[in-house]
This record gives structure tokens, sequence and C-alpha cells, in this order.
């Protein structure tokens, strides 16, 4: 086999092996990421697989189209009920939160380690994002469910703050650069890069829904072809004009996510599926950068960075941002808890070795020891967290329906789950006894962990759920039927 073939094999199994090593981390308590970027490090020129690896631009160009692909999916996969209440608190930790974050740790960095007040504020600024897939990996693999509110408000602030900070980060190397002094132009730069990444955001989810619904493809599978192609474009082209790419993939997927279009479903697995490939491979190449023995020299300045972050930073910018919500102090200390680092933080410390900036090697391995540190100790106690802090709720039901309605155009109905309680009025009786609207058609019944196709003589129990599909009101007049009778119904 020619070299070609033998790095296309040697990718291919760190793929599998990464795959089937993230099943071991949840069991662990550990964010996947954490053992993508260990694999990565094994892989390289000082671990047992011997790779070398130190392109910079490489790994900067990769962690860029990867990171825009995973927050197109944040905002696609988003549940718009779950984010709307807490978008306003989210908003905030996301903007105020980061600067707050940045300015803190820039501050300690500049103080505790010495450094110049622009190189202390990079690393700040490097260092100031979530990430939100960490936190719920964990949560998901060890079986712990918080309120959707709260998981909103998570999801919210983790998807939208790597824009804050890829801005915080660029603008602290353009005034490096420039030789300091240029602060003043930051805010009305950011406010201009914010309005430019939304708005051209808005126009390509609106111009992808128009396409996707309006395209006839001979072949299903060019749609997700298509949908990927104008992620990346999306970035690029807001990149170009001067706007915040990040924001505007994230913001073109939460605006599909609210909005009905053909193959949406597919869609969104489709996606899922390439964010976590975009995932595991950037870690890798992360991993692959790293080299561990210069990680050693930089242990006592990274634990004290790390320790300001976690222990004060974040709880700082946490309790402020939420004073004026009136958040439960158990929430808020829970929200300063789960504040992982993750991808966004290592990707941007590529970006002072690119600018070839003094010290950019040390930056770099400070905030990759800080990422480290941040999901060692976090992320293996997230559970703990929300245990002590009686945020867990019970979960919900598990189940894998057979069926789906596909989100698209003219189609006046929706498929709704509807349960008949025991005792109810419902129970025992045949269905053609129940006056069954005629806008509404029960398709299935599920009931001891089986799906039931039913007909007229199907006799209902209590515990069933009717998979119904109708139009609103008529299935809102079906639940009360299932509780109180056709004579209830008519008087609600």
């Amino acid at each position: 086999m020619i070299a070609a073939e033998y790095f296309i094999l040697a990718a291919c199994v760190l793929l599998a092996v990464s795959v089937l090593a993230s099943k071991a981390s949840g069991k662990m308590g550990l964010p996947a990421l954490l053992i993508f970027i260990f694999i990565g490090m094994l892989a390289g020129s000082e671990g047992v697989g011997g790779v070398h690896f130190d392109n910079a631009p490489l790994a900067k160009t990769m962690g860029v189209v990867a990171l825009a692909v995973i927050l197109f999916y944040g905002g696609l996969s988003t549940d718009l009920k779950a984010v709307r209440p807490a978008l306003k608190e989210g908003v905030t930790l996301a903007v105020l939160g980061t600067l707050l974050t940045a300015l803190v740790v820039g501050l300690a960095a500049h103080y505790i380690l010495g450094l110049g007040l622009e190189t202390g504020l990079l690393i700040g600024a490097i260092i100031s994002s979530t990430d939100a897939a960490a936190v719920f990996s964990v949560l998901r693999a060890r079986g712990v469910h918080i309120r959707p509110g709260l998981r909103g408000l998570l999801e919210l602030e983790s998807g939208s703050n790597d824009p804050t900070a890829v801005f915080l980060t660029a603008g602290m190397i353009g005034v490096i650069t420039a030789g300091g002094g240029s602060y003043w132009r930051l805010p009305a730069a950011f406010l201009g890069e914010m309005i430019i990444g939304a708005a051209v955001g808005w126009a390509m989810a609106r111009g992808t829904i128009y396409a996707i619904n309006r395209m006839d493809l001979d072949y299903e599978g060019l749609y997700p072809v298509f949908t990927l192609a104008l992620v990346i474009i999306t970035y690029y082209v807001s990149s170009l004009i001067k706007g915040n790419g990040f924001l505007s993939v994230y913001a073109a997927g939460l605006i599909m996510a609210g909005r009905g279009f053909l193959h949406k479903k597919p869609l969104i697995y489709f996606h899922e599926g390439v964010a976590w490939l975009m995932q595991i491979a950037m870690f890798l190449t992360l991993g692959l950068l790293v080299f561990p023995s210069q990680l050693a020299p930089v242990a006592g300045s990274g634990l004290l960075i790390s320790f300001v972050l976690i222990f004060v930073a974040r709880p700082l910018a946490v309790f402020l941002c939420l004073l004026p919500f009136r958040a439960p102090l158990n929430e808020k200390l829970f929200i300063s808890w789960v504040g992982l680092r993750g991808a966004a933080p290592i990707i941007l410390a590529t970006f002072p070795l690119i600018a070839g900036l003094e010290g950019s090697g040390y930056i770099f391995n400070i905030v990759f020891f800080c990422v480290l540190a941040s999901s060692l100790l976090q992320g293996s106690t997230i559970p703990l967290a929300a245990r002590l802090l009686g945020l867990e709720v019970p979960p919900a039901e598990a189940r894998v329906a057979p069926l789906s309605l596909e989100d698209g155009f003219d189609i006046n109905a929706q498929m709704s789950e509807l349960i008949v309680p025991a005792g109810s009025y419902a129970a025992g009786k045949k269905l053609f006894e129940l006056g069954v609207p005629r806008e509404v058609l029960v398709v299935m019944i599920y009931r001891d962990s089986r799906y039931l196709i039913p007909s007229g003589e199907t006799e209902i129990a209590g515990g069933d759920i009717l998979i119904s599909l109708g139009e609103g009101p008529a299935l809102e007049t079906l639940r009360t039927i299932l509780v109180s009778g056709p004579a209830g119904a008519a008087a609600a």
C-alpha cells in the first residue's frame, strides 16, 4: 500500500477507536472530547503512534469548518419551546457573561502570571466560551435529567457564546499587532459583526428553506449535500463581508429549527452524524497538534488560571448576569459549575500561532491545559452537582415512535399522543363508541411496550396512548372525550 492508503487506514482506525471509546467516556463520567483529545495525543509524535503534526494553519482551517458545522447542528436541533423562555438570560450570559469571564481571567493572567495586559486579556478571550455538547454528553451518559427550562438556558448560552469569544480573540490579536491603544474601536466593531452575522444567517436560513421546499431533486440523498454546502457558504460569505460567520451558521440553524420544511427530520439526523464526525476529527487533530512534554512546564500556571476560571470568573459572571432575572440560587450554582471549556478555546488558541505573536506557543499550551483541567474536574462531577443541588427531574418515558409527520407545507394537521387515564370515560370502551371527531384519525395505540393498529372494535384500556393525526382543535376535543366523554367535550 502507498503512503496515502496508510494515512486513510490510520485515520479510519482512529475514528473507529474514538467512537468506541466515547461509550467508555460516558460510563467514567468524562466528556467524550477528552477521550478524543487523548487518542490524538497518543497517536502524535510523542505517543505510540509517532505521527508528527505541527501545522497550526491546517488545524485552524479544519477546526473552523468543523465548528461551523457543529454550531449549525446545535441551532437546528434546538428545542425552541425550551429555549424561548430563557432567551434574555441566555443572550445576556452569551455576550456579557463571556466578556466578564474574559476580563477576570485576563486580569488574573496579567497580575498572577506577570504577563503583559494585552497577552493576559488574549488568554481570557480565548478561554471565555463554554461547550454545551460536553455538558449534555455527560448528563446523557450518566442518566441525569434536568428541567427543560434550565437545559434550554445552557443550550442557548453555549451555542451562542462562541461568536463573542471569536470576536474578542480576533480583537485582542488586532490590538496586540497594532501596538495597543485601539480598544475603543471594539464595541462598534462587535456590534457591526453581530448585526451582519445575524442578517446573513437569517437570509441563508430563509433561502435554504425556500429552496428545499421548491426543489424537486431526483434523489433524496442530495438534500443533505445541498444543506451541508450551504452551511460552509454561509460561514465564509458572512466572514468575507465582515460579519461573524459562527453567529451566522448558528442563527441559520436556529431559524430553521422553528420553521417547517420538507425532509426536516432526515436532515437533522444527517447533520447530527456530520457534527459528530467533525467533532471527532477536530479533537483528534488538536490532540495531534499538542506536544505533551510542553504541558508539564505550564502546569503550575495552567492550574492557577483554571482555578480562577472555574471558581472565580465563571461564578462571578453567572451571578452578575442573572441578577436581574431572579434565578434560584441552586440553578445559578449549577450554571456556574457546568461552564465546561471545549472545542472553541483550543481552536482559538491556534489564532495567535498563525499570527506569529510572541509567546503564542505558551498561550496555546496554557489554554490546552485549562480545557483538560475543566473537563476532568467539572466534567466528572456534573451529575453529582445536579443531585446535590436538587435539580434532577424524573426522565420522560423513552419510546421509539414508528411514525412521524414530516414537516412541510399544505398539511393542516399534527401528530399527537393522547393518554387515556385509568378510570376515565374511555377506559373499557371500544374505539367506535367514543365519538372520535371526523377530523381525527387514531393511527396506533401504544400499550404494554407494543404498538397496536386499531379498528373500531378495539377496546381502549387505561394507560393506553393513542397516536392520533388531526387538526389542533379536534385533537383537543378527543383529549377531553377520553377523560370525561362527549358531554364533557360539548360543555368545554
